[in-house]
């Protein structure tokens, strides 16, 4: 068995590698002096045995570890490196929180350096190319639909609609005259022809010769496209300065199968009252004066019965497309 002494010395040797394990971990222990004024020197260490001393040892840092020393500066102390542990684990937490965003950071640097895209945006090429087709497609078909609507109502508004017949109209009646060659003719002698017939006078400036010269050009149109024979008829509502030789004279400026139609104030006044054309002298200074008329041509059938009137406001080609659907229904109508 070993001596007292041995085990009193074994026993300091443990007490002070206790000692600095705990002040290494940050608690404070027992001093030199604190120890010989500790009650392990109050007693005897001949009568203890072994691990009766490693328990006394124990139960004495124990004891002042969790009562706290009695010196202001070891509190004082502990205190402080009490409330430093937790602000050096924060930023130990926020320097390791530091490189771990350093770190993401890096590699996500890296993935995108590699040309791996991380996380795709919300549009992508082929979506955008898909949404501009759409739109260019829906703007085609509105604009589609709107250029239809529209030349349906261009179309419905111009178009000839041929409605119930109520009776004829009372356009047209017999007449007597004296034609270009001074012959005297009738409503009579143009049976059997299709005429188109128009009211003027030599001395019209202007309107006058410009439908005498359409009506001229839509007689041959008529002839080459649909091989019918037009008569043209011009009737003078200037009886007064309209003698034969002037109308024979005037008609040849237009058409050679152009008849020109003269007579007296009488014969005129019948004829025009048939055919409920106006006419009216205007602006008379002595013998030059100007007549005011309707400006309107008659379709007339081979019995010389009204079937429609042409305006001014249609050109060669419209006035020669007009009479041949007219010639075509008209016929039609007849079967």
């Amino acid at each position: 068995m070993a001596s007292p002494f041995l085990r009193n010395l074994r026993l300091r040797h443990m007490y002070h590698s206790l000692n600095s394990r705990l002040h290494a971990s940050g608690f404070h222990s027992l001093s030199d002096k604190s120890l010989q004024n500790s009650p392990l020197n109050l007693f005897s260490l001949d009568g203890f045995s072994e691990n009766q001393y490693k328990f006394r040892a124990f139960w004495m840092n124990h004891r002042f570890l969790c009562t706290g020393s009695t010196n202001p500066s070891v509190n004082k102390a502990s205190s402080s490196n009490v409330g430093a542990t937790p602000s050096g684990g924060l930023a130990e937490g926020n320097h390791g929180n530091k490189n771990n965003g350093e770190q993401d950071a890096g590699g996500s640097q890296s993935t995108s350096q590699q040309g791996k895209p991380v996380r795709r945006g919300p549009v992508s090429w082929m979506s955008f190319f898909l949404l501009l087709c759409t739109g260019a497609g829906l703007v085609y078909y509105y604009d589609k639909e709107k250029r239809r609507h529209i030349e349906g109502i261009t179309n419905a508004s111009n178009a000839v609609r041929q409605g119930p017949s109520v009776g004829k109209a009372a356009i047209g009646g017999p007449f007597n005259l004296i034609d270009h060659n001074a012959k005297s003719v009738s409503d009579k002698d143009f049976l059997g022809k299709w005429n188109l017939i128009y009211f003027g006078f030599t001395h019209c400036p202007d309107i006058c010769p410009d439908e005498l010269q359409k009506m001229a050009s839509a007689i041959d149109k008529i002839k080459e496209k649909s091989g019918i024979e037009v008569v043209p008829v011009f009737i003078s509502v200037d009886p007064e300065r309209d003698t034969v030789e002037q109308v024979r004279e005037y008609v040849k400026e237009f058409h050679p199968k152009l008849i020109g139609l003269t007579g007296t104030p009488d014969e005129i006044k019948n004829a025009a009252r048939a055919y409920r054309v106006y006419y009216m002298k205007t602006e008379e200074e002595g013998s030059d004066y100007l007549v005011d008329h309707s400006i309107v041509m008659y379709l007339m059938d081979p019995d010389m019965q009204f079937v429609k009137f042409f305006g001014k406001n249609l050109d060669d080609t419209s006035l020669a497309e007009g009479v041949i659907q007219e010639i075509k229904q008209h016929k039609k109508v007849k079967a």
